[in-house]
């Protein structure tokens, strides 16, 4: 509608004086009948880039065209620790949580690990301009920096999911820090930018794993609501459905372990998200 007001308020100027009326004087910058030919301009470039996402839905093979996600809130939405993630001394520590507060008809994709590396994803993400957040284990990724890096590159952050994958509650607080903080450490050493998110293997943490984060930097803790498989989505609530705000997980996974690729896998979600009204935005837009 603000581009149709666009175009008839350009076009309403540009009608000329009368004849008796006396000549305007040149000023610079566009002319009226310009300024209407930039808002075709604008229409027809909206146009091409709505038929350019319709065509890269087709050629990866997506059932849909991907909604677009709003702009990003001008104030973020305030992340608490969801009821019943809580540990001792929560309000001191950094917040839990599996969704995230918005009104925003949005979700949040997040993969975990970094065990596969297909480029073919890397660029079905890049073309299809859909964001997500990695959480990297390192003993996964050592062998791929430069496949990681370029995924950087495209935009991604890269997060923490700690050194070695273990279970944290059943390492000491040291144990856990080293854990914690080595991969702080890896990933600004590897990739330049030391990371404000952690999600503990497995979703599994108690106080010393918070207190741990907390002491290398970690400023939140995502966990998920919902999870992505190349032929079906597991969900946390009883609902069995997507809300506002949802993070979703996923992993770096082949068919050694899925019965699919991770560009299936993205098919399958994307499928699901859009059917479901909803676009996928990008998880540290809103926090």
């Amino acid at each position: 509608m603000a581009l149709a007001a666009l175009l008839v308020a350009a076009l309403g100027t540009g009608c000329g004086a009368g004849a008796d009326a006396p000549p305007k004087k040149a000023t610079a910058g566009p002319s009226k009948e310009g300024g209407a030919a930039g808002a075709l301009s604008a229409a027809e470039r909206l146009k091409a880039a709505q038929q350019a996402r319709i065509a890269l839905a087709k050629k990866w093979g997506l059932a849909k065209t991907p909604l677009l996600a709003p702009p990003a809130p001008k104030e973020k939405p305030e992340i608490t620790t969801r009821e019943g993630f809580e540990v001792e001394d929560q309000d001191e520590l950094p917040p839990v949580f599996t969704t995230v507060p918005t009104e925003d008809k949005v979700v949040f994709l997040t993969i975990d690990d970094g065990a596969e590396k297909d480029p073919e994803f890397v660029r079905m993400m890049q073309e299809l301009k859909i964001p997500y957040t990695a959480f990297l284990s390192d003993y996964l990724v050592r062998d791929a920096y430069p496949y990681f890096k370029g995924m950087q590159a495209t935009g991604v952050t890269l997060n923490n999911h700690t050194l070695n994958h273990r279970y944290m509650p059943g390492l000491s607080y040291e144990k856990q820090r080293e854990e914690i903080c080595g991969q702080q450490d890896t990933i600004q050493k590897q990739f330049g930018k030391r990371p404000t998110l952690f999600r503990p293997p497995y979703g599994n943490y108690n106080q010393d794993t918070l207190l741990a984060a907390k002491s290398c930097g970690i400023k939140a803790v995502p966990l998920w609501n919902a999870e992505a498989f190349p032929n079906r989505m597991d969900y946390r609530e009883w609902d069995r459905d997507l809300h506002p705000g949802d993070i979703i997980l996923t992993h770096f996974r082949g068919r050694e372990d899925w019965k699919g690729t991770m560009p299936d896998m993205i098919r399958h979600v994307m499928k699901t998200v859009t059917d479901k009204g909803y676009a996928v935005a990008r998880l540290e837009d809103y926090l």
